[in-house]
């Protein structure tokens, strides 16, 4: 697995609040609630990165 990166988020009260009440709705830690939104949310966008370098030729990867 890859190493995470660590920051600092500053963060309005209330959107915390709200992120930690759906975080438990899922059974998710807020850490990984707020990781699940911006993956989606790159993925919407088309911004995702790719995982590594293999997965772009793989030919049996069906989104390279």
């Amino acid at each position: 697995m890859a190493e995470k990166k660590k920051f600092l988020l500053r963060i309005d009260e209330k959107i915390y609040a709200a992120l930690e009440k759906w975080a438990a709705d899922e059974l998710r830690s807020i850490n990984a609630q707020i990781e699940f939104l911006l993956t989606d949310a790159l993925k919407k966008s088309g911004r995702m990165p790719q995982r590594d370098e293999e997965n772009k030729d793989n030919p049996t990867n069906p989104n390279p």
